[in-house]
């Protein structure tokens, strides 16, 4: 869940339509034509990362006069359903998977059973990769490839660039070759796999 305070607001007297703010918003938010950036003010999330990664300082924050919060609320779905999707992505569904802004797997897990398909679209609804938007969007692939949705790259976009290889998925020629070094790599997913099955107090599955 987040507040969404702040909006992209373009200078045209110096943008120069070079799309660097379009390929970066993880949103989807801010596009080119005409050779000048246009934000979608309803769908902007506030992240900043259009005007940080501007290379003509075209692009600046202001305050929304209606600020608004976003976020979807997962006790309303089958916590057996949303602990299913979590597990099967090595996730605890209370886990927090974006620290900027607190976004926890089991909200993501709910974006997704609502019907978002791909990351920028989980990120529109939760919030999730709108804050220092890097650290978060390994898990949130994991969640989408674990609900089997096709993860696929926005054309000549750099919002996100794959799947990082985890525990659970490190090819056995890689463990063998790095156990004999002192990795315990089994160990750690055992380890990991008791976070990811810690259950909240009282409740049953």
């Amino acid at each position: 869940m987040k507040r969404v305070t702040l909006l992209a607001e373009v200078q045209h007297d110096l943008c120069r339509g070079c799309k660097v703010c379009e390929k970066v918003c993880p949103v989807l938010a801010i596009s080119v034509s005409d050779k000048k950036a246009k934000v979608k003010a309803d769908e902007c999330r506030g992240c900043t990362n259009c005007e940080s990664r501007c290379p003509f300082y075209a692009i600046k924050m202001v305050k929304r006069e209606e600020p608004f919060t976003i976020g979807v609320d997962a006790s309303k779905h089958d916590p057996n359903t949303i602990r299913e999707l979590c597990e099967k992505a090595h996730l605890n569904p209370e886990q927090i998977l974006c620290y900027c802004v607190g976004v926890r797997a089991e909200e993501v897990a709910a974006a997704i059973l609502e019907g978002a398909k791909t990351p920028e679209e989980v990120s529109s609804r939760t919030g999730i990769r709108t804050g220092c938007t890097i650290e978060c969007v390994q898990p949130l692939l994991r969640m989408i490839e674990a609900a089997g949705l096709e993860l696929k790259q926005v054309e000549n976009g750099w919002q996100w660039y794959g799947i990082t290889p985890t525990a659970w998925t490190l090819p056995e020629t890689v463990v063998e070759k790095y156990n004999k070094r002192g990795f315990y790599f089994q160990e750690d997913r055992d380890l990991l796999d008791r976070v990811v099955n810690t259950k909240r107090e009282g409740e049953e599955i």
